[in-house]
């Protein structure tokens, strides 16, 4: 795999990190500039937000662009926003810059999919995108944890200032790792991409990234209360748990991306069973401290072996204009995480007990296999010949052998 990879996983790392570390800070930013929790949490919502709205928005924008140009403004619009989040005096000001902040998530990994599949073989293009991922489940593990460490000792501005300086180093990766030649500009332009979101197949690539990654959010978004009132941890483990999602978020997300590139469809689908298979079983694994701490892990690499084949099939689906259509997976999938947390809390509020947002989350799962089978449908009745056609094969006939005269 070439070494230009690993600037695409660095500039992922950053984002991963920026995008889930306010959860561990909302008490202190609350403290802070004198807001409640819930209000605090608006700052999540802004982000999202910007992911939503800056995915296909500034993919459309630099359609026409080099690639590389492209990776490096997003980056310094990354650190711009997370910049002015450090510096922000008051709550409007820190809202506006998490949004900013959000703004280039989407169309950063959108892009960068499209320039780690050209940088490799037809046959390694799953695996590529899974190791730009990597960035973004590897944070998690380490990013995440760290940066709320920093901004329980230091402040969360320093967080957020630590956060630039990842942005910094991305942008440096990109411009001495990545070659002009390897990421130029589409041909297609802005047309062609917009073109490409006419597609069907397209639509309902992105419907089961909304659908499939809703079951992960339906649970994950709620696996604080599971794991304390359900398991039985302390408030204190729960940070180490959640580094133990990541960690199996990263073994799913390299095991899928290696699976894909044999069986994308197949890879796909074994993905979703293993959700619906590992949320059902929510409510058994979380009765003890040692199987809820498996269950985080088999929930992380469940949902993210479908990671890469999701990615990669949206491209393919859209391969007239993959750019904008990789950049509005991005949007599904923030999506997915505004829907199934909404789903899960439905289902929380409604008193069927604290795990039942898996069970939510599991029935979202086989809903994601509906799509995903309709999908496939679809495409095998677009790459089946015409009816009423005979296709004509030639046949070898053989010459006449030779006449011998004696």
């Amino acid at each position: 795999m070439p070494l230009a990879l690993l600037a695409l996983a660095v500039g992922a790392f950053g984002l991963g990190t920026t995008e889930f570390v306010m959860m561990g800070l909302l008490p202190d930013v609350a403290d802070d500039l004198h807001i409640s929790i819930p209000t605090a949490g608006h700052l999540v919502s802004a982000y999202a937000l910007g992911v939503v709205i800056g995915a296909p928005l500034l993919a459309a924008l630099t359609a026409r662009l080099p690639r590389r140009r492209v990776l490096i403004s997003l980056m310094a619009l990354f650190v711009a926003g997370n910049a002015l989040s450090a510096l922000a005096p008051g709550y409007d000001s820190l809202l506006a810059a998490r949004f900013l902040s959000g703004l280039p998530h989407g169309a950063f990994f959108g892009v960068g999919a499209v320039v780690a599949t050209g940088l490799v073989a037809p046959e390694r293009k799953a695996r590529s995108v899974s190791l730009m991922f990597m960035g973004l489940t590897v944070a998690n593990i380490a990013g995440v944890p760290v940066a709320t460490l920093m901004g329980q000792h230091l402040g969360w501005r320093a967080t957020f200032l630590g956060v630039s300086l990842i942005g910094v180093a991305a942008m440096a990766a990109v411009f001495f790792l990545i070659h002009p030649t390897h990421a130029p500009a589409l041909a297609s332009g802005l047309r062609g991409e917009l073109t490409a979101l006419r597609s069907l197949p397209v639509w309902l690539a992105l419907a089961t990234t909304v659908v499939g990654f809703g079951a992960l959010f339906s649970a994950y978004s709620y696996i604080t209360p599971m794991l304390t009132d359900a398991a039985g941890y302390a408030d204190s483990d729960v940070t180490l748990l959640l580094a133990l999602f990541g960690v199996g978020a990263t073994i799913g997300n390299l095991v899928g991306g290696r699976l894909a590139d044999h069986a994308m469809r197949g890879t796909l689908f074994g993905g979703l069973v293993s959700m619906v298979a590992v949320l059902l079983l929510f409510p058994v694994l979380m009765r003890t401290e040692w199987s809820a701490a498996l269950a985080v892990v088999l929930l992380g690499i469940a949902a993210f072996i479908t990671g890469s084949p999701l990615q990669l099939m949206v491209m393919e689906r859209a391969s007239a204009g993959p750019s904008l259509a990789s950049s509005a997976n991005q949007a599904a999938f923030n999506l997915a995480n505004a829907g199934g947390a909404w789903i899960g809390g439905v289902a929380l509020a409604a008193g069927f007990g604290v795990t039942s947002p898996a069970i939510a989350g599991a029935a979202l799962a086989v809903l994601g296999l509906g799509v995903a089978s309709v999908a496939y449908a679809v495409d095998r009745r677009q790459d089946a010949p015409p009816t009423g056609h005979v296709r004509v094969v030639a046949s070898h006939v053989p010459e006449p052998a030779e006449t011998v005269h004696s």
